[in-house]
């Protein structure tokens, strides 16, 4: 350091102006966090919980369900392999088969039929932006743009000339397998299935071109009608999980309990490249939808752990009982 720096004579300290919120002066909540306070919150947590995770727990108990896995009845072969190989044999045309559920419990209407689909990434990113949103709602695409958005499923054979029409990966695999009902008086109900803001706001009113034709079938089958087929809309609202199921329709009337329920089944979708899995589901639903138990247990167990914290504090402060700020509990000072 040179003299002349050393010598520099020091340049006084700037003090900010005065202000509440420079001084920290404006009101504020502080709350003092003591024994009976730390252990009222813990306790009124508990007390709140607890009745609401019972009530979950208890409404989704009340779920009449029953499944019956489909893939490896409905299609002859001792492996994956094999039935696919028959599968594509078949040009896209499938096997009918029936499967029979018996209500383990009475079943009030209106009683939800799903098909439930296992080992299935709808959630994986690159099957995900594999669409067009613009073109879904009825918009025209320029190829450069279809292209960006769809590949790989974004032309017919790589023609320029033949846009797919939905394009993507997502409506390539739409769901094709079909399902009837054989319950005497009852019919099966498919209307009003898909949520109603995609039916009106995603989705335009065109017909398919260039879509899955059947000598390129090699994901889903084709459309028939436009693209508000709510069989399709439901499809193509991807689901988070990897095992999942999507509503197909509903049966508007009782199912006695030990009632066998038959459904017709043309098995078309091929699961056996991927090693997935494929059900039928009759399901009831509460004012919390299907059997789900996650959100009750978790209301308990957070709950029965606010009740347990509660405990564990109260009888901390019976123990060991000081005057709220004792200095004599500073470290510094109980180190003398």
């Amino acid at each position: 350091m040179s003299a002349q720096t050393a010598d520099a004579p020091l340049q006084p300290c700037k003090k900010p102006r005065y202000t509440r919120i420079t001084q920290q002066e404006l009101p504020a909540c502080k709350p003092r966090l003591t024994p009976v306070v730390v252990v009222s919150v813990f306790v009124v947590i508990g007390a709140a919980f607890l009745p609401v995770g019972y009530v979950c727990l208890n409404a989704s108990k009340s779920v009449v369900e029953t499944a019956q896995r489909y893939d490896d009845t409905c299609i002859p072969g001792a492996t994956t392999q094999d039935r696919e190989a028959f599968l594509y044999q078949l040009n896209g045309d499938g096997t009918l088969c029936n499967v029979t559920l018996t209500a383990p419990r009475h079943m009030a209407a209106p009683v939800f039929l799903y098909y439930e689909l296992d080992n299935f990434y709808q959630n994986h990113r690159r099957y995900l932006n594999s669409k067009s949103d613009a073109q879904l709602r009825g918009g025209s695409m320029a190829t450069a743009s279809l292209h960006s958005s769809c590949s790989p499923q974004d032309l017919l054979n790589g023609s320029s000339s033949a846009p797919i029409d939905p394009c993507g990966l997502v409506a390539w695999s739409n769901f094709n397998d079909t399902f009837q009902l054989l319950l005497n008086g009852a019919t099966l109900d498919d209307q009003h299935i898909a949520w109603e803001s995609d039916i009106d706001h995603q989705f335009g009113d065109v017909a398919p071109t260039n879509f899955n034709t059947i000598s390129s079938l090699r994901g889903g089958g084709t459309l028939n009608g436009t693209l508000k087929d709510e069989h399709f809309v439901v499809w193509m609202r991807a689901a988070a999980l990897r095992n999942f199921r999507k509503l197909w329709g509903r049966i508007n009337q009782d199912i006695p309990a030990g009632t066998n329920v038959t459904i017709q089944i043309q098995n078309r979708y091929n699961t056996y490249a991927f090693n997935g899995q494929k059900k039928v589901v009759l399901s009831t639903a509460t004012w919390l939808g299907g059997a789900n138990p996650f959100l009750g247990v978790a209301f308990l167990a957070t709950g029965a752990a606010s009740v347990a914290f509660g405990a564990a504090f109260a009888l901390l402060a019976l123990f060991t009982q000081y005057e709220m700020g004792d200095s004599s509990r500073l470290s510094w000072n109980e180190n003398k």
